[in-house]
């Protein structure tokens, strides 16, 4: 039985390049996807392999860098403001499901561990023993090389694997097996390594699936072959455009050697696909900026905070804390920052300065009333669970009805204490609203009207004496409803229900749309928070201030997601980097 050493894997590519036998992909244009091995990272940082064997065409998905990205709950037990109990603060849905906790499905049992991997290079000798003791039923080369990748095991590990498999085979080693190898070989930053695996699949193959580039890209770019990354990316856009991830390893790679202007065409290339670039991505541009004293590049950092500021972005806290350092290294304007609250009254603790107000301006206001109408209540069938005379028939109801202070989701509220009966709790809630004297407008179904156990005729009686009541077809959908009845009553008109709306707000055709309607919803939805029936009603707060980046010139006000507090998509921070010159 041959056995080999390990002086590098160097002298393997001499070995694999004078081999004329490539294997059964040699030649071929392009690599099948049902033979390769697909890397994907998302802005999560989870990374999955999609691997595939040549023996079984089912692909399955490796997690193989679960980042702990799901974090803590954190309480800042010295600085509590008012602000942290809205509806849409970071955390707080977090904190709902915490309150409500959903029955989980019992854990599946762990996989049989067949074999203990190694955890130093093997020989020939040494891998043949442990190949029969693999009692799996899958194959062992596959098997050991995706295990390898999963838990980041040593390059030289694998690299003994790799080796043994081309001694067996002729100097062949398949794909899937060299990309899990390269994946090593990136994540541990070894790139002298990279450029060897580099080499063999330019040798190789004509072209690559999305993953082997995404991988190559990453691996080169702090390498003095960093501009071959730049080559890959354009044999990417022969076929897909790349995604924001191979923008940011090639921009990363141009800073780290010093080409801005490179960086910057890449960065503008990124935004003209309509990708949102890696908050990562504009961090980079800062970190690097506070070593450049140039007003066009200054420039272009503000144009990025106002990027944040158009798409409700949020940056992290690392990369508030590069903001920060930034403003505070341009020369001669003496700006100072630091990380604060803001006042439920929309004052920032830091400067004192007040925050734009939550409230859309008369202009605001109507373009956004006409776009819900057109795109959301007349959006199509697809957007709205009801017919055209049903439809019609509400919106003469409103019509004919003055404007409304308040509407009410009946079914959903009703729905808040779910042992306790619904007309019950929807009584007492229109009962306390109705004695302050507030024009109410409460939405439902005809099957509320029906006696039942859960829903009592006399009860309905009373609500419907004290609120003005709307009661569709069952198959209806409320929500059009209460979006047109809150909207035609005005601005000051407010709405109670649980339902976050977010199916709504992706109806609306662009960003700004989206923006607009989110800042409305932040402004208007009222959400009880009562945990006991038949208590007096405690509404959360609502914001007075807008949560999003903004600048009077000579401050900077700029929301940031802290690393300890878990935000879902539809809430917002509720911490700050003020940012002001010093007097």
């Amino acid at each position: 039985m041959m056995t080999f050493c390990l002086p590098g894997f160097r002298s393997f590519v001499k070995v694999w390049k004078s081999n004329l036998h490539l294997g059964p992909c040699a030649g071929h244009s392009r690599v099948s996807l049902l033979t390769g091995y697909n890397v994907i990272w998302n802005q999560q940082r989870w990374l999955s392999l999609t691997a595939v064997s040549s023996q079984d065409t089912k692909a399955t998905n490796l997690p193989i860098a679960k980042g702990k990205y799901l974090r803590k709950r954190y309480e800042d037990s010295h600085m509590q403001v008012s602000s942290d109990s809205h509806l849409f603060a970071a955390g707080a849905a977090k904190k709902r499901s915490q309150m409500n906790p959903q029955h989980k499905d019992p854990a599946s049992p762990p996989r049989r561990n067949t074999i203990q991997l190694p955890t130093k290079p093997l020989n020939s000798e040494e891998w043949d023993k442990l190949k029969e003791n693999f009692k799996g039923k899958v194959n062992f080369e596959h098997w050991v090389s995706s295990q390898l990748a999963h838990f980041h095991s040593s390059v030289d590990v694998a690299k003994s694997l790799l080796a043994w498999v081309a001694a067996k085979n002729n100097g062949i080693v398949g794909y899937d097996l060299l990309a899990r190898y390269l994946y090593l070989c990136v994540f541990h930053k070894q790139t002298a390594e990279v450029i060897d695996v580099y080499e063999i699949m330019k040798a190789r193959y004509k072209r690559l699936e999305s993953g082997g580039y995404s991988l190559l890209i990453r691996g080169l770019i702090h390498s003095d072959r960093w501009r071959e990354a730049l080559l890959l990316l354009e044999d990417i856009k022969q076929v897909i455009i790349p995604s924001k991830k191979n923008y940011h390893d090639c921009i990363q790679g141009a800073l780290f050697h010093q080409d801005v202007n490179t960086a910057w065409k890449l960065y503008q290339e990124l935004l003209s696909h309509n990708l949102i670039p890696m908050l990562e991505t504009l961090k980079a541009f800062f970190d690097f900026g506070k070593d450049i004293k140039d007003d066009q590049y200054s420039n272009k950092l503000l144009d990025i905070l106002f990027y944040l500021r158009n798409n409700q972005l949020y940056p992290g806290e690392s990369f508030a804390h590069s903001i920060k350092t930034w403003f505070e290294s341009v020369p001669e304007e003496q700006w100072k920052g630091q990380f604060t609250v803001i006042q439920k009254s929309g004052q920032c603790l830091g400067c004192g300065k007040t925050m734009e107000s939550i409230h859309l301006s008369p202009e605001e206001y109507e373009f956004l009333k006409e776009k819900i109408m057109r795109d959301v209540i007349d959006g199509g069938d697809q957007y709205k669970k009801t017919t055209p005379e049903e439809l019609q028939r509400f919106q003469n109801f409103v019509k004919y009805h003055p404007p409304f202070d308040i509407i009410i989701d009946g079914l959903n509220v009703a729905k808040m204490f779910p042992k306790v009966r619904e007309s019950q709790v929807l009584l007492n809630v229109v009962s306390q609203l109705a004695k302050q004297n507030l024009r109410l407008l409460v939405l439902g179904r005809k099957h509320m009207l029906v006696q039942h156990s859960r829903w009592r005729k006399n009860e309905m009686e009373q609500v419907q004496k004290q609120a003005s009541c709307f009661f569709a077809d069952n198959i209806s959908e409320d929500d059009p409803f209460l979006l047109y009845a809150t909207l035609h009553s005005g601005n000051h008109c407010k709405f109670i229900t649980k339902d976050l709306m977010r199916d709504h707000k992706a109806c609306l055709p662009d960003a700004k749309t989206q923006r607009l309607f989110f800042k409305w919803q932040q402004g208007h939805q009222l959400s009880i928070i009562n945990r006991f029936p038949g208590s007096k009603l405690t509404f959360q707060n609502i914001l007075s201030y807008d949560t999003v980046v903004q600048t009077t010139g000579d401050s900077w006000h700029i929301p940031y997601d802290e690393d300890v507090i878990e935000r879902y998509s539809y809430e917002v921070p509720t911490k700050w980097l003020c940012l002001h010159k010093k007097t």
